[in-house]
């Protein structure tokens, strides 16, 4: 079975399948990753997502990280230390009283 060459894949073509626009840089979830967005995309329209990089993104409060930590992101919390289904790793130290960290995604 051949393969034939898309894209690198640093980001992503994004259907915006809901009623509400979603802004530049926001977080968007899809599957089991994450990927930020690179413009802002109307509803029911295509955008880009980008999900390799570095992002400082919203941390859950009072956790705190180490560098290369697996995180994982959930709309109501952020960026949490993850246990399982890993989107990413802290890049540098937070503590618990941090409000961002910097994540590499694993795209």
């Amino acid at each position: 079975m051949k393969a034939i060459y898309w894209q690198k894949g640093e980001s992503l073509d994004y259907l915006n399948g809901t009623e509400t626009d979603i802004p530049a840089n926001t977080v968007v979830i899809f599957g089991d990753h994450i990927g930020v967005a690179g413009t802002d995309i109307p509803a029911g329209e295509n955008g880009t997502i980008h999900v390799t990089g570095v992002f400082e993104i919203h941390k859950k409060t009072g956790v705190a990280l180490e560098m290369g930590d697996p995180v994982t992101f959930t709309e109501e919390n952020g960026i949490d230390k993850a246990t399982s289904g890993a989107v990413g790793y802290a890049i540098e130290d937070a503590a618990a009283a941090a409000t961002t960290v910097r994540v590499k995604l694993l795209g």
